[in-house]
């Protein structure tokens, strides 16, 4: 156990020497650091250099980092503007989850046909769920997270992620209907979930406005806030919904309250100096390109089908709220990114044998290639125009 602790120690060392130097690299190349800092995870693990491998207290830590990103990212939310987007947030998240979920049924189904229509079907559901913690991170290094298309992305984010379980959960039941939970058992635990919690927000705000000062004055806000974080992301994993969703809403409940900046400031030395790192260089690690001649062809389609359903579905879905073209291009490019709930369908189809090995490899693959191509296309979206070229479109 010694030996392991040790282990880990300089691990974690290397971890945040690569992802610091990824980063610093990546920004001198005028792209996002958590760009540079997934390179750094696909070097340092079993892809290239094999020195640091996937294990479960990487995996923990790196957890512990979404969650307290999504957690910043609720504390920069304007409530104001969140509310204003609500009708946008969901345009673009119908958008986003029946488009790949289309076109992810139907590619499968009939380029290989030998999945069947229940893999097929399972393929698409992986395709659907957004993964908007990367996102986030570069809107942040864009100065983007509070703007029109921002919000509007976060919201649909949310959205897009409770869609996700309700689709997940009626695949389940006809893949095994006497495993798979009930649907209205499902949406009932939501929507307790979010009426709890905003019931509790409510009184939470209130005191905080009124009783604070005399409690925090001189006492540590942000671990206070990290603590009220990780509690209400336990809390909504238990209701069936995602625990960055609480850690998201913790945030926004944080932003109304006077000490939002200072939580901002705390939380983020924390965050960004020993846990975020750890977790955009995690998802380098799991890439593996061992045996990928086999997979290469499907893999291919999938990554395409990928991309451009959510750019389209997320993009007419923006469209039609009345964005530009630019702007419905920034946020199909935004959702692009697939993350925990695709990795979830995809064990749970491999584990029922739903799908075939090599197309959960390449399930896999796609989910950790989104998050890799996604900083890139989106800083090149928000790429700013030069005059002539606004004046001509």
């Amino acid at each position: 156990m010694e030996h392991e602790g040790a282990n880990f120690i300089i691990e974690l060392a290397l971890i945040l020497i690569f992802a610091n130097l990824g980063g610093m690299l990546a920004q001198r190349l005028n792209q996002p650091a958590v760009l540079g800092q997934i390179i750094a995870g696909i070097i340092l693990g079993p892809a290239l250099l094999n020195i640091v491998l996937p294990n479960e207290i990487i995996s923990s830590y790196a957890e512990i980092g979404v969650i307290l990103l999504m957690f910043l990212a609720g504390v920069e939310t304007d409530l104001g503007e969140l509310r204003n987007s609500l009708g946008a947030s969901a345009s673009i998240a119908l958008g986003g989850v029946i488009m790949p979920l289309a076109m992810g049924i139907a590619g499968i189904y009939f380029l290989y046909p030998q999945e069947g229509l229940l893999g097929a079907s399972f393929v698409g559901v992986i395709l659907t769920a957004t993964s908007i913690s990367i996102t986030v991170q570069v809107l942040r290094e864009l100065d983007k997270l509070r703007d029109k298309t921002g919000i509007s992305i976060l919201g649909a984010a949310v959205m897009d992620d409770i869609l996700g379980i309700i689709i997940l959960t009626l695949v389940i039941g006809i893949a095994l209907p006497g495993e798979g939970s009930n649907i209205f058992v499902v949406l009932l635990k939501i929507v307790g979930f979010f009426i709890l919690a905003g019931i509790a927000a409510k009184f939470f705000t209130a005191f905080m406005n009124k009783h604070s000062s005399k409690m925090l004055r001189n006492r540590n806000v942000g671990a206070f806030a990290i603590i009220i974080c990780l509690v209400l992301a336990y809390i909504a994993e238990e209701f069936g919904v995602a625990s960055i969703i609480g850690a998201y809403f913790t945030g926004v409940v944080f932003s109304l309250t006077p000490y939002d900046r200072r939580v901002e400031h705390d939380v983020s030395n924390i965050a960004y100096t020993l846990f975020t790192p750890v977790f955009f260089l995690n998802i380098g690690l799991a890439i593996n390109l061992s045996g990928i001649n086999e997979i290469l062809l499907p893999l291919l389609i999938l990554l395409l089908i990928a991309v451009v359903s959510k750019v389209i579905g997320c993009g007419i879905g923006a469209k039609l709220m009345k964005f530009s073209f630019r702007e419905s291009l920034q946020v199909g490019v935004a959702m692009i990114p697939r993350g925990e709930v695709g990795l979830i369908v995809a064990n749970i189809a491999m584990d029922g044998k739903f799908i075939s090995e090599g197309m959960f490899t390449a399930a896999v693959l796609v989910v950790v290639l989104t998050t890799v191509i996604t900083p890139p296309l989106l800083k090149r979206a928000y790429r700013t125009v030069p005059a002539k070229a606004k004046s001509a479109s």
